[in-house]
């Protein structure tokens, strides 16, 4: 990857389900930093998350390149190698594994080595190595996130996409994954979280992208967007946040 070329570069995306166009040319570009995209239900984000990961339906057309190399047709599993997490919307957990064997399965099944390891995942999660027997769906909904993240940082990722990891948890949880992701950041991985909760997403972005009708609509910042209440209720349809004292 040329130096000057980001981590990741969106070009002119659409995704179909079928004929159904849920993504228009969407365009945007990632380094090693943390960016929020924000958007009402059923705007298209968690259908461009999946095009981006190479997950079917959707089918991709356009231009999707990761450390300068085009993922577009590539299949899923050789995109989550060549080093793309992904941490889906629901968790995505089997009730038939406990914690400790949905780590272990993806650690002995990765070629791509670095610093993530169960016992890593184990540090940066304590709940999870008092729980490490337990099935992963008899969890709280705090203790599956912390495994849906674990599971993809096992994955040792360049770049990881969350999405909607703060649905259904306690605003206290809530916080504990904004400085999980910040932590992730700071030790050099690539962030991509896609969110309604807009506290979260401008408490762990500073960079914002707004998605509306399958579009990226706007592209801002934190600090803008949360002192913009006309912004807040035209895109988002929700009550205004404060602005912090």
């Amino acid at each position: 990857m040329a130096a000057s070329e980001p981590l990741l570069a969106v070009t002119g995306l659409r995704a179909y389900y079928g004929p159904a166009l849920v993504v228009e040319d969407a365009e945007f570009s990632i380094g090693t930093e943390s960016v929020a995209m924000i958007g009402r239900n059923g705007m298209g984000k968690t259908s461009l998350c999946k095009a981006i990961v190479g997950m079917a339906p959707p089918v991709a057309r356009g231009s999707i390149r990761f450390e300068g190399r085009e993922l577009v047709g590539r299949p899923s599993y050789k995109i989550c190698q060549s080093g793309i997490g992904y941490v889906p919307q629901g968790r995505r957990l089997f009730g038939s594994l406990t914690v400790d064997e949905h780590l272990r399965m993806i650690s002995k099944r990765m070629v791509r080595r670095g610093r993530w390891s169960p016992d890593a995942v184990y540090e940066l999660f304590p709940r999870l190595a008092d729980r490490r027997r337990i099935s992963g769906t008899q969890l709280s909904g705090g203790e599956q996130q912390m495994l849906a993240i674990g599971r993809a940082l096992l994955t040792n990722p360049r770049l990881l996409l969350m999405d909607e990891p703060s649905e259904g948890l306690a605003p206290r949880i809530v916080e504990e994954l904004i400085e999980t992701c910040r932590t992730l950041v700071s030790e050099g991985i690539g962030l991509l979280l896609v969110e309604q909760n807009l506290g979260m997403a401008t408490a762990v972005a500073e960079r914002i992208l707004v998605m509306v009708s399958g579009r990226i609509a706007l592209e801002t910042t934190a600090t803008e967007l949360t002192g913009d209440i006309e912004a807040q209720r035209r895109y988002l349809g929700v009550e205004p946040l404060a602005a912090p004292a």
